[in-house]
């Protein structure tokens, strides 16, 4: 068996990258990372939470990889332990956060757009998730609305809003998925996790959402990765098998 490369790590997004958005990984795409786990040191970093992680890269998650950063690293996993975690709600406290959440909530139903399904907002650890159409609905309807979103810059108007409206809290607003975007502190994106890789000089970063504004572009940029940029998951074990696993 390959030897691992020392002092490297290949660090991938979820939703895009690993998975289509929201959807579980395929066996073809679980046996390749475990292939790649035996040259590489290999973590995944996603916005969402630990279960919805889960649900998409499985049960075993924390143990399937060497690190696994969920909400942006905010929650911190490392050989299927526990490391670290940071609260939103301590950070900002408890008047600032209703005054921003109680907005957002008005400004929701003042929307007319085709479809409201129910959690239009998700409260994580480290960060908020706000949906317009809401998190409960279905896929055909996430799908629906992606399209009309495309269109109509529902979500980037509404960014616009809020970061003007809050910008005396220093907030980042992330848009990533289909249907929502991430509010944290900033400083919270991606980047966060890259603190708990100081042994790893060599930091390979795969994801989709990597222009401006995306939720991988902050860590992409960053001068502590090689930024890579994919357009689904095949594209991913693809380029992967050419920097890690082709022979000379």
């Amino acid at each position: 068996m390959a030897l691992r490369k020392p002092g490297l790590i290949a660090l991938f997004d979820v939703d895009g990258t690993l998975t289509a958005p929201r959807k579980t990984a395929t066996p073809e795409m679980l046996e390749f990372m475990k292939e790649l786990r035996k040259v590489d040191s290999v973590g995944v970093v996603g916005g969402s939470d630990l279960s919805k992680i889960s649900e998409q890269l499985g049960k075993s998650v924390i143990n399937d990889y060497d690190y696994v950063f969920s909400e942006n690293g905010l929650v911190a996993h490392k050989d299927g332990r526990l490391i670290d975690t940071q609260s939103l709600k301590s950070f900002l406290g408890e008047e600032k956060l209703k005054e921003f959440i109680n907005f957002t909530l008005h400004y929701i139903a003042d929307l007319d757009i085709p479809r409201k399904r129910g959690t239009f907002i998700e409260f994580r650890s480290g960060m908020l998730n706000v949906s317009p159409i809401g998190r409960n609905c279905s896929q055909e309807e996430r799908d629906e609305f992606e399209k009309y979103d495309k269109v109509h810059n529902i979500r980037p108007k509404m960014v616009s809003v809020l970061r003007e409206k809050f910008a005396h809290l220093n907030l980042t607003f992330s848009i990533g998925g289909q249907i929502s975007f991430d509010v944290f502190p900033k400083g919270w994106d991606k980047t966060y996790c890259l603190r708990y890789l100081e042994d790893f000089p060599e930091i390979h970063f795969f994801g989709d959402k990597t222009y401006k504004g995306g939720n991988d572009h902050e860590i992409y940029e960053s001068e502590r990765t090689v930024g890579h940029t994919v357009t689904s998951p095949d594209d991913t074990v693809r380029q992967c098998k050419a920097l890690f696993l082709s022979h000379p």
